[in-house]
């Protein structure tokens, strides 16, 4: 067996949940735990795109060897801080699939790695460069992370961003159906009135994703 199939067997076990597999694998051959795929992603940051928590911990337990983006996204800071103490530029780093460093660590609801990366330079209103355009804010916000959307905003987060077909932060709120991020960000400044690409609002969002309570709030706003 080749180390690229092994590798792609490691993934293919990542992205189907099966833990057994991936310690089989690792028992194998440990220094899998580091391994990346064709687009340099590593194995670590692979398992946390894909929601495999128990995967993520046990690579970890197994010594992966954490690059900046893939610290970020698992909240260890005190790799987090290893790397950017070596060279601060690192702050303002994107992964290799795209994403800018402190977006990761917030989408992941890590606030105190994404203020740390913050404090150290890091551009929070950053966009991805891979197509998705999402940043720090956008991240949070579609992970429900309200105590970073908070504190984002504080630090001048733009609550009107649009990226991907045309969404908000807001917008994205509502469909989301989280009111309590809704009134944080009306509060920062952020446009009631503003639509998605094909001409969605934010009513029509939480109307078509039957959040009735945010339905009735935006009504009343627009009174």
């Amino acid at each position: 067996m080749t180390v690229n199939v092994t590798v792609a067997e490691l993934f293919d076990a990542i992205r189907a949940g099966e833990l057994s597999r991936v310690k089989s694998l690792l028992d194998s051959e440990p220094a899998l735990a580091s391994a990346k795929n064709e687009k340099g992603v590593s194995a670590v940051l692979f398992s946390i795109y894909s929601g495999r928590t128990e995967i993520r911990d046990l690579l970890l337990a197994q010594g992966a060897k954490l690059e900046l983006q893939d610290a970020a996204a698992a909240g260890c800071l005190d790799r987090v801080k290893e790397v950017v103490e070596e060279n601060p530029m690192r702050a303002s780093s994107f992964s290799e699939d795209g994403f800018p460093v402190v977006a990761l660590a917030s989408v992941f609801g890590h606030f105190e790695v994404a203020r740390y990366l913050a404090e150290k330079g890091a551009d929070i209103n950053a966009a991805a460069t891979n197509g998705s355009g999402y940043n720090a804010l956008t991240g949070a916000v579609a992970s429900g992370h309200l105590e970073l959307v908070k504190w984002l905003l504080e630090s001048s987060a733009n609550a009107n961003y649009k990226y991907g077909p045309g969404y908000t932060p807001l917008l994205t709120a509502a469909a989301n159906g989280r009111l309590d991020i809704i009134k944080l960000l009306l509060t920062h400044g952020a446009d009631p009135a503003a639509t998605t690409d094909d001409g969605k609002s934010a009513l029509a969002l939480a109307v078509e994703r039957n959040h009735p309570a945010i339905a009735d709030y935006l009504r009343n706003l627009a009174t």
